[in-house]
């Protein structure tokens, strides 16, 4: 029997089912987090085999201890995962000093993990980068905005667009510099749609499931303003999508992993191509975050718990044809005025809703506090739900 440690499987809240999921194919699967036993969803403690509390998970050396009780207690770990974006190098860690294979080392980690560094592989797979810089000389980088005319500087080694800041002039350049930020990247500004490529990939490299979300509006506005967020999973997945997805898994040597590459769409002509032409943003060696597998469930009428689990046990999904929906997604703030009450929303939508609820605090900043998803056969409905359900 393979042993599967899974770190923070109580986090989000639907990962219980990738753990379920592994115990229907047969597989040990071991908790290791830092959520109190009896505090976990009944669903997720039927799925594992044992769990380990730490006192917490930022702690190396306490879950250390645990890889290692386990590895005692059951043999030899062939798996250690989380599908979480903030745990990757500790898995990679951990990969390394318990030698586990299955999964990224630490020295796969520089173009995994840090913006700068994605660019090579994407350029690799023959897809358009933006320009930038390292933001840590204030006289280069005014140079730079020069340059490119308006810039956004992140976290190289960052999560989404937390921490994301706009630079449309000299003074708010001055303001970033003057607030004593590091580990900074400055790249130009894209006029684009961000969209995604979303795969299950197996051990041999090859996509055994693809999906895309779209998503319009300003994700730095999201999250900096607090605005409404809104995107939608595709009903089909347009062919420049997948083929650059493609050759992005390869550039980057996916294997075994669920992944979510980041792109824009652009949507004027520019030095990087004409506008619909997709180019790189970020990638993201996990799953879309949130209620995203959900959502891709729901559009697909597929279960991508399942299907992952089957990659992991080295089986071949069996995916058949399914009516194909597009999937949206509109989290809204506590505490606004809106057109449509909740109430309201459920009449009119309750045909099409297939979720509705308070998203968990640890992803509000992200995706509003309440979420409504809800299927459409035509990208004008999604819009015209949107359009209804933010201020």
């Amino acid at each position: 029997m393979k042993n599967f440690i899974f770190l923070s499987p109580n986090f989000p809240e639907s990962y219980w089912r990738f753990c379920a999921a592994l115990q229907k194919r047969g597989l040990n699967v071991l908790g290791i987090g830092d959520c109190p036993y009896d505090a976990l969803n009944p669903a997720l403690k039927g799925s594992l085999t044992e769990y380990y509390k730490v006192n917490s998970l930022e702690n190396y050396d306490e879950v250390y201890r645990a890889v290692a009780f386990f590895a005692f207690k059951y043999g030899k770990i062939d798996w250690l995962e989380s599908n979480n974006e903030y745990w990757l190098e500790q898995n990679a860690c951990l990969r390394d000093d318990f030698n586990i294979k299955t999964g990224f080392r630490s020295a796969d980690m520089p173009p995994v993990k840090y913006k700068s560094k994605m660019k090579a592989c994407y350029q690799k797979a023959g897809i358009p980068v933006a320009r930038y810089r390292m933001a840590d000389d204030e006289a280069a980088c005014r140079a730079f905005l020069k340059e490119v005319g308006r810039a956004v500087v992140k976290p190289d080694n960052g999560v989404g667009a937390n921490a994301t800041f706009p630079v449309k002039s000299e003074e708010d350049l001055k303001a970033f510099f003057a607030a004593g930020y590091k580990g900074y990247i400055m790249e130009e500004y894209i006029d684009g749609t961000v969209c995604s490529y979303d795969a299950i990939v197996d051990a041999a490299g090859q996509p055994v499931f693809e999906t895309g979300n779209v998503t319009p509006g300003s994700l730095m506005d999201v999250v900096n303003e607090q605005e409404d967020s809104i995107f939608y999973i595709r009903k089909t997945l347009p062919e420049e999508v997948r083929r650059k997805g493609r050759a992005a898994v390869a550039a980057f040597g996916v294997k075994s992993r669920f992944v979510h590459f980041e792109f824009f769409s652009l949507n004027r002509d520019c030095h990087l191509g004409k506008k619909g032409e997709i180019v790189a943003l970020e990638v993201n060696m996990r799953p879309s975050g949130g209620c995203s597998p959900d959502m891709m469930n729901y559009a697909n009428g597929v279960d991508v718990y399942e299907i992952w689990a089957d990659m992991i046990a080295g089986r071949t999904p069996e995916i058949g044809a399914h009516e194909h929906f597009n999937c949206a997604f509109v989290g809204r703030r506590n505490g606004r005025r809106y057109a449509l009450s909740h109430e309201d929303i459920l009449k009119k939508y309750g045909a099409q809703l297939r979720e509705h609820g308070e998203v968990d605090k640890a992803l509000a900043p992200a995706m509003g506090d309440h979420r409504y998803i809800a299927c459409f056969s035509t990208e004008d409905e999604v819009y015209a739900f949107f359009k209804d359900l933010v201020r």
